[in-house]
């Protein structure tokens, strides 16, 4: 059996450690576009901040494609799939066919549309080549801009702060994490950014950069101009799929994946940020670029390749993020879009810096906030993943002492 994986992160590392153990005759190919070892991509950011170093970055020892007798095909992306021939080929022009094979290209960064993208210290913050570029260029830097307020860009923000430097972040939206929080506790995180020192303007974007060779300014669309020595461009990811041919693989956001992460094309697979699925809080197909998820899916899709039946149950957003001295948690559906079908409860103690949100969708929890003591967010997001019935008042689960042992209490 051809085995071939394209992606060498956490889905498909996952995907490849699931298929050796129950085929061990099969050939595995893994192509990738960097050449660095499989790494923890969330961890590039503490690379910025100072906290690590690069070494720290590999989720896998040096021997791991040696010892799985993984063939690897780094350094180049895939530029075409060919479905009827069962061949990938790569921008190098080598062409590898397969048996199976599993999409976990990940995504590739939201691009902007603005003048002077080429000019020298813009950087997008995706891969662990994008950071090493900007510490390359910290020492040189003074001001920093950062674009776009979600987990990217606040990211990027406060590792550029860590290392003493001036940042102003710009955001489209009312407040951060717009697509992670919902409006009170996005205000509760600008409050707590600028109380640290952070510029944090809102409404606004960037039409140019200027600079000779180097990136100096940006301007903006209230016509304003920014003085900087470094961008980095955080508005989000979007699934890696140019090369997939949508002639033949269902594609929407992402691409199209049934309960076994399979395609609509039998023998190709999809997991990782690149793949859609049905998220588990909405009830409809999403695409989830998170961690957990990627190796969830790609440990499933590799077990399904080798010839199991193994079911995915579903994808469900959450995150945990730390400002400063603030810790966030938030799970499935923190914003609804319907309050007809969606039911909110909330409360917040100013005194301990506290806010908790419940969403509910008839008797079943379906998203949660929690700004500061956030020890429950285990329990919370397993009740959100089983779609258990809340029997008790809901108002309980705002109850920084509630437990699971409180649902069998009618």
């Amino acid at each position: 059996m051809e085995y071939v994986i394209i992606g060498n992160g956490i889905a498909g590392v996952s995907a490849a450690e699931s298929i050796r153990p129950i085929d061990r005759e099969g050939r595995i190919t893994m192509i990738g576009d960097e050449t660095f070892p499989p790494y923890c991509r969330p961890m590039i950011s503490m690379v910025l901040e100072g906290a690590v170093g690069s070494d720290r970055l590999p989720i896998r020892g040096a021997d791991f494609y040696e010892r799985l007798d993984i063939r690897p095909l780094l350094g180049a992306r895939v530029s075409e799939i060919d479905v009827d021939g069962k061949t990938v080929i790569t921008e190098k022009g080598e062409a590898v066919s397969f048996d199976r094979l599993l999409i976990a290209s990940g995504a590739d960064p939201r691009p902007i549309k603005a003048e002077g993208l080429d000019l020298k210290n813009i950087f997008f913050m995706r891969t662990e080549a994008h950071v090493r570029g900007m510490e390359r260029a910290l020492p040189d830097v003074r001001r920093a801009l950062v674009l776009g307020g979600g987990l990217v860009g606040f990211k990027a923000a406060y590792g550029l702060m860590c290392r003493g430097i001036e940042v102003t972040l710009l955001i489209r939206s009312g407040h951060p994490l717009s697509m992670q929080a919902d409006a009170a506790a996005g205000k509760m995180i600008l409050e707590k950014l600028t109380g640290r020192g952070l510029d944090v303007r809102t409404g606004l974007a960037v039409t140019a950069f200027s600079g000779k060779g180097r990136v100096r300014q940006a301007h903006l669309t209230d016509g304003s101009e920014l003085p900087c020595d470094l961008a980095v461009i955080g508005k989000g990811v979007l699934p890696s799929r140019s090369f997939i041919p949508r002639d033949h693989i269902d594609l929407d956001l992402g691409v199209l994946v049934d309960d076994y992460l399979e395609t609509n094309v039998s023998g190709i697979f999809a997991a990782g940020d690149v793949a859609e699925t049905t998220d588990i809080a909405r009830r409809s197909r999403w695409v989830n670029a998170i961690w957990p998820e990627a190796e969830a899916q790609g440990r499933i899709a590799g077990m399904n390749m080798a010839g199991q039946k193994i079911r995915y149950g579903g994808s469900l957003s959450r995150n945990v993020i730390r400002i400063f001295d603030t810790d966030i948690l938030t799970a499935g559906i923190v914003t609804p879009e319907s309050d007809a079908v969606y039911t909110a409860i909330q409360s917040k103690d100013p005194l301990y810096g506290t806010y908790r949100k419940m969403v509910f969708r008839e008797d079943r929890l379906v998203g949660a906030v929690l700004v500061n003591r956030i020890e429950q967010g285990g329990v919370l997001t397993a009740l959100i993943r089983s779609q258990m019935p809340i029997t008790i008042e809901k108002e309980r689960l705002l109850d920084p002492l509630f437990n699971v042992k409180m649902l069998m209490k009618q």
